[in-house]
């Protein structure tokens, strides 16, 4: 298989915006090609949580959130509250739900995916620990979010970098089984996004 279009996202060049509720700010990490952050398909983001309070709502859309820094967070979820959430445990809920989140201790930064389940299929993990960390895809698009130290990720057998903290690498392919392998000099700690679209 061959990638059709390979991009590297430098976490220093990630645009802030406000949260559609005001009360936060986000960085855009990545949407669909030719999407944007007030219409998309999918949208990769980082969040700045420095007080307990509601989430914005995302009407149609499905979302998986992941603490990347901080001690955690308590999210209740349309009236039901929900286990602690410790750093790198993801937890997906209805962007249409209402949710209050409330810090375990002290401001955290966390991860997230938006996506229309109607178009989209997703799949969400974290590489952690002693790499090498090898898998395979048949997904058109994989999103790799680096959230340690520098790594390399072998798609095909071709390498890209992703030389800082929370750079992200998106590779859009033409079709079919592809592999894919992380490796690093320090220990893995990475986020895999895998979406595909549904079919009609």
């Amino acid at each position: 298989m061959i990638h059709r279009d390979v991009r590297l996202y430098r976490a220093a060049d990630y645009p802030r915006m406000p949260w559609r509720n005001g009360g936060g700010t986000t960085q855009e990490v990545a949407c669909n090609p030719g999407g944007s952050s007030a219409a998309f398909d999918w949208r990769l983001s980082i969040a700045e949580v420095a007080q307990d309070g509601g989430f914005s709502t995302f009407s149609g859309y499905q979302r998986i959130i992941t603490v990347l820094e901080g001690q955690g967070i308590q999210l209740t979820v349309d009236g039901r509250e929900q286990p602690p959430l410790a750093p790198r445990q993801a937890y997906a809920f209805s962007g249409d739900a209402p949710v209050h989140c409330r810090l375990a201790g002290g401001p955290i930064r966390d991860f997230n995916l938006i996506y229309a389940p109607a178009r989209y299929a997703a799949r969400f993990q974290w590489a952690a620990g002693a790499g090498p960390w090898a898998f395979h895809s048949a997904a058109r698009t994989v999103l790799v979010l680096n959230a340690g130290s520098a790594l390399t990720v072998w798609a095909n057998g071709v390498a890209h970098d992703l030389p800082g903290q929370y750079d992200c690498l998106h590779l859009e392919e033409r079709g079919g089984l592809a592999e894919y392998r992380l490796d690093g000099a320090g220990a893995l700690d990475a986020c895999v996004i895998e979406l595909s679209p549904r079919a009609g």
